[in-house]
């Protein structure tokens, strides 16, 4: 007997962009929230699938030190094993970098698209950076302007934008402010990252309308959302009604982040393809391979995708 392959209905929408990229993260945000180590033959094997899958930009790894993040304890290790990655076209694999230390570590691999990773707020910034607010972008400058200088693209990651743990809702106004100095150091894009969950899509419009009136353009901004609450597919959607054309998403919704213990899952990126291919907007992912790699790697962490797509699809394969 065989299955009819599940497919939404395209039903699009004026206004809408006709082409998103997806910013993969599973390998890098996604793993590093795993209470075991994943071996670097199966990241570097997630990778390759993903980029067969057709993502064009995965985020590998981290350069962090393995005090802090003992689940990326490999970046030297994975990264030259990923060199064959380019025969399979066209994909951008960046590295998140926290200092200077970590830019040489990734410079002396070849890496030539970094992030730096900052905070909205005064208390995740001292929990996950030791540091101030303005001394963290103090410590990123050094970072930017160097791999600037030597034509290594850089990506502004900014957490906790829209609500924090310990202090709240976080005004937008503060979030610019950052949003703001992170882009006059140079970065070439900035992510706006949900990191509890708690947007919801008038926020996210209320955001991204602030940042434009700050002269930060919407063609540099991606949107990071976590599924906490179960909005991150309609915070998504207000993001694409704005003009966003950078979504960030974790194969099979792994992920969250380990100093921010509400901060539960990633957007998943099959649930993010579901979506945007009933829209008629172009990823360039195929859903099926996309599926399968998910898949595959929920057999190795040894539990269920929590992708709700993933097991929909999957189980009409069974």
């Amino acid at each position: 007997m065989t299955t009819t392959r599940t497919l939404p209905m395209t039903v699009t929408e004026p206004g809408l962009p006709a082409r998103i990229r997806i910013h993969e993260v599973g390998a890098r945000d996604g793993l590093q929230n795993e209470k075991g180590v994943v071996p670097t033959e199966v990241k570097a094997e997630f990778i390759r699938r993903l980029a067969v899958a057709g993502l064009s930009t995965i985020e590998a790894t981290s350069f962090v030190h393995p005090k802090w993040v003992p689940q990326l304890a490999d970046a030297e290790q994975l990264f030259p094993l990923l060199g064959d990655i380019a025969d399979v076209g066209d994909v951008a694999l960046p590295v998140l970098v926290p200092n200077e230390r970590g830019l040489d570590r990734a410079l002396a691999l070849g890496a030539r698209r970094i992030a730096v990773f900052g905070s909205a707020t005064e208390t995740f910034a001292a929990r996950n950076l030791n540091r101030t607010v303005d001394e963290s972008l103090a410590m990123f400058e050094p970072v930017v302007a160097r791999a600037k200088a030597d034509k290594v693209h850089v990506r502004g990651y900014l957490s906790m934008c829209f609500g924090d743990p310990w202090e709240g809702a976080v005004p937008v106004s503060q979030v610019v402010r950052v949003a703001r100095a992170l882009m006059d150091l140079g970065c070439d894009e900035l992510s706006l990252g949900d990191t509890i969950g708690v947007a919801t899509p008038g926020h996210v419009r209320a955001l991204l309308s602030g940042l434009n009136e700050s002269g930060v353009p919407t063609d540099t901004i991606g949107v990071h959302f976590h599924d906490t609450y179960g909005q991150a597919l309609s915070n998504t959607l207000a993001a694409l009604r704005h003009g966003v054309t950078t979504v960030d998403a974790s194969a099979g919704g792994l992920g969250g982040c380990p100093y921010a213990k509400s901060a539960t899952g990633n957007l998943a990126t099959e649930d993010l393809v579901w979506m945007l291919d009933g829209l008629g907007i172009e990823t360039g992912v195929d859903l099926d391979a996309l599926t399968a790699t998910s898949v595959w790697l929920a057999e190795q962490l040894g539990r269920p995708s929590p992708s709700r797509t993933v097991r929909a699809l999957s189980h009409k394969e069974q």
